[in-house]
């Protein structure tokens, strides 16, 4: 992969995605509100209906991959004649907003600060995959693919773990060369090369139920059982350096004269590192799986898992690539790490070399003041589509 692009090129990009940045606000303004939290799959589908429409248009071929409960994912592919590498895009439509969420907290810009519920994570992102597409066809024009194989990836799920749409992904990233993903970059500005692995599990325990003043005796207390489990598993933290286990939910019981019948717990552990993942699962599972409390039993439901994105001497390439183009583009640049997943677990999870935090700089992502910057929509959807030209050439 060469970053080494012509100038003349590279603004001739820039000069078409500032060109179309009035454009680009006004579908940010209408993408924001359509109110699409990842159970509300109305919306969701019609984030994705949205963007078929738009990379449509460009010539793609399009797949809808329709569920009944979440939202549709929205596959389009676009190819040329000759032989080439392939290229995976992915944004999410999905936020973590519920339905009414909007009315409170609408699409607002305040001078460079544009704020709404899911403007960073990632409708910002959607569009500017989308934009850096268009941007390469109106400067390349009607052979304006730079690689042989472009596939969009518009996923309804991520929020809540991808449950839907992970095994598409996978499946579509093993055929690639290359993964961008358009997450929001980090308030900093940097790109993310390296993304921690996670594990949620929903461990439900059973007792017995007792009066817990007559006969407590004959009674067996998930929730002193869920204890026990609570404090072993939070004593792994520290066991490795790059590992994090979080007991987030704990629910049991009915009422205090009554030994608890059963209780539920729900658990987040994050690693760094695949080794390390594997082995804290292993200690989860065996706390999981033993008793304190006699004649106790804990049912186990893996809700979500993700392999780590490690930071690998191809992807180290990417970084190399991207921070060369951001500097003939006049910007600087640098990569981190962060804790929280992506779909770029799953790219890097299968071996693709994967950069992700494309998207415009931003922050406070999930909450009431989530936000972008505008000024940096351009610069950033400008490297997007130099990256994309950069591995076609």
């Amino acid at each position: 992969m060469s970053a080494n692009l012509d100038p003349e090129t590279l603004e001739r990009l820039h000069e078409a995605v500032e060109r179309r940045l009035p454009d680009y606000l006004r579908d940010l303004e209408t993408i924001v509100n359509i109110e699409s939290g990842s159970y509300t799959k109305a919306g969701v589908d019609d984030v994705a209906t949205w963007m078929a429409d738009r990379l449509a248009a460009l010539g793609a071929s399009i797949e809808r991959h329709r569920h009944d409960e979440l939202g549709d994912t929205v596959v389009a592919t676009f190819e040329r004649d000759d032989e080439g590498p392939t290229v995976v895009l992915i944004g999410h439509a999905d936020t973590v907003f519920d339905e009414g969420y909007l009315a409170r907290r609408p699409y607002d810009i305040r001078g460079d600060t544009i704020l709404g519920p899911g403007v960073s994570d990632m409708k910002s992102g959607l569009l500017n995959g989308l934009y850096a597409l268009e941007a390469l066809r109106a400067v390349g024009g009607d052979e304006w693919l730079p690689v042989g194989r472009l596939v969009y990836v518009v996923n309804p799920d991520e929020e809540i773990g991808s449950p839907v749409s992970t095994v598409l992904i996978a499946e579509l990233a093993r055929t690639a060369d290359v993964a961008f993903v358009m997450e929001g970059a980090r308030a900093n500005g940097d790109v993310v090369s390296a993304r921690k692995g996670m594990m949620h599990i929903r461990a439900t325990i059973h007792g017995r139920a007792a009066h817990a003043g007559v006969e407590p005796e004959m009674g067996r207390s998930a929730t002193l059982e869920a204890a026990h489990k609570t404090v072993a598993l939070h004593a792994l933290n520290g066991r490795w350096p790059g590992v994090t286990v979080n007991v987030g939910e704990l629910q049991g019981g009915t009422r205090p004269n009554i030994v608890a019948e059963t209780c539920v717990l729900t658990i987040d552990m994050r690693a760094r590192q695949r080794s390390e993942q594997d082995e804290a699962e292993a200690a989860i599972y065996e706390i999981l799986e033993a008793s304190r409390v006699p004649d106790v039993t804990t049912d186990i439901e893996r809700l979500a898992h993700s392999r780590p994105m490690e930071k690998t001497a191809e992807s180290a390439e990417l970084v190399e690539s991207a921070v060369a183009i951001a500097a003939n583009l006049g910007f600087e640049l640098a990569d981190t790490e962060t804790g929280g997943g992506s779909d770029a677990n799953t790219t890097a999870g299968v071996g693709v070399p994967s950069l992700d935090g494309l998207g415009p700089v931003g922050g406070n992502d999930h909450t009431p003041v989530e936000y972008i910057e505008k000024s940096s929509v351009v610069p950033r959807t400008t490297l997007l589509a130099a990256l994309v030209l950069a591995v076609g050439g």
